[in-house]
């Protein structure tokens, strides 16, 4: 039987009193930790090209922190199940400030393998962390949960800014072990994000529907859900798929690292830029819209970077994938939120976001391979089969033209 700590119980009268509170702590808590991913992205290929024995082996530390997030996603849905959304928090942010540590480590000693053990820490802690959007839509009453979900990805903007000020103002700081300092302050952030997290209340649900609810097999099968699925797999899968690649193609057209770190930081910027209004675009034109909108900016994004490999042609690129990235994914979590019952909500967000993290390693594993044989064009153009994939899914189950005001 599922139970909750006492930190997630909030008084049955009105289990939504707490909602301002915890939405604006999940959202200071989404900017610090979010810190973590972009940290791993500037500083993960670098430092894989300076540790690795084998330079072809450069930005597996980068795909081991995808394979971190799509393994740790449904035990971290479990301890949520089992113990209440806090304990996985809080376990999260303890393989956070393991990953700062151990990365700090690998690099004194120029271990590559350590160094790959702590980005899988880093990848669990950054699967926690994006679950905090579905605690969000949990302190919420049914019409308020897709703003209240975006208000927490807004947090990401700032973690765009913070982890590459971080990884500037630190990474000269423990000479001559470029980065080392970068990964302490990495741990100390997220320690920071684990004491805003300790003040989050969250709702129980009420006696009667904490049952174990539908087999997850019957919940997976609603055409709702494959569709919300699809989008939200490839929504992520090409974003990290055409970001893991940029920053190198950049680098293999003779553009400087700034440029490359530039673009990067726009990029992240953003992804989460448009959640201060993506909930209010869901809300009023429904989360089918939305999320298909999100696949026209990640179609358009494909296209601007075949057409020549500038600086301005890379920016754009990736500001319009980080763009499409946050209406096709923010759009696909609300769309998860209409499929489960509120007792099987922690089993099932879990489940959706493995097959979205599951996927997404695979792209990353892919994407570096395909630009060092065949070159950025093929990169960009592989990516429009998987976008064809889900308009297909979209269109054929009727969700956009079903999609009326609220989702």
């Amino acid at each position: 039987m599922p139970h909750a700590t006492t930190a997630d119980r909030a008084e049955p009268a009105d289990p939504y009193r707490h909602e301002k509170g915890n939405v604006l702590r999940l959202a200071v808590a989404q900017a610090f930790a979010g810190a973590n991913a972009t940290i791993v992205y500037a500083t993960g290929a670098i430092i894989g090209n300076t540790l690795a024995p084998d330079r072809s082996l450069a930005t597996l530390p980068i795909s081991i922190f995808v394979v971190g997030m799509a393994a740790c996603t449904l035990p971290a849905g479990a301890i949520a199940q089992r113990h209440g959304r806090r304990a996985a928090f809080l376990a999260g942010t303890g393989c956070g400030m393991l990953a700062g540590l151990l990365a700090a480590l690998a690099v004194v000693l120029g271990s590559f393998w350590l160094f790959c053990a702590a980005t899988f820490f880093g990848g669990a802690y950054a699967a926690v962390v994006l679950s905090f959007r579905f605690a969000a839509a949990d302190c919420a009453p049914p019409e308020r949960r897709p703003r209240a979900l975006s208000a927490v990805m807004a947090g990401g903007v700032f973690a765009g800014v913070i982890g590459p000020q971080l990884v500037t103002f630190t990474m000269d700081m423990w000479l001559p072990h470029v980065f080392a300092a970068t990964f302490v302050a990495q741990a100390a952030v997220a320690a920071i994000s684990a004491v805003i997290l300790l003040g989050v209340r969250l709702p129980v649900p009420p006696r009667a529907e904490t049952g174990r609810g539908r087999p997850l097999g019957v919940i997976a099968r609603q055409p709702r859900f494959i569709t919300a699925v699809v989008c939200g797999v490839v929504s992520y899968l090409l974003m990290n798929f055409l970001m893991t690649a940029a920053p190198l193609a950049m680098r293999m057209c003779g553009l400087s690292q700034e440029a490359a770190n530039l673009g990067l930081q726009w990029h992240v910027i953003a992804m989460y830029g448009p959640s201060f209004f993506t909930g209010r675009l869901i809300t009023r034109f429904g989360a089918p819209r939305v999320v298909m909108a999100g696949l026209a900016l990640t179609a358009a994004s494909a296209a601007i970077g075949l057409t020549g490999v500038a600086v301005a042609h890379f920016w754009v690129t990736l500001i319009l994938l980080g763009l499409g990235w946050n209406f096709g994914f923010v759009g696909a979590s609300a769309m998860v939120l209409e499929c489960h019952r509120p007792e099987e909500r922690a089993r099932v967000q879990s489940f959706n976001d493995f097959a979205v993290f599951g996927t997404m390693a695979l792209g990353s594993f892919l994407s570096g391979g395909l630009l060092t044989a065949y070159g950025w064009d093929t990169v960009l153009w592989m990516s429009f089969i998987p976008l064809i994939a889900a308009v297909a899914a979209l269109t054929v189950s009727g969700a956009p033209r079903r999609a009326g005001g609220a989702a």
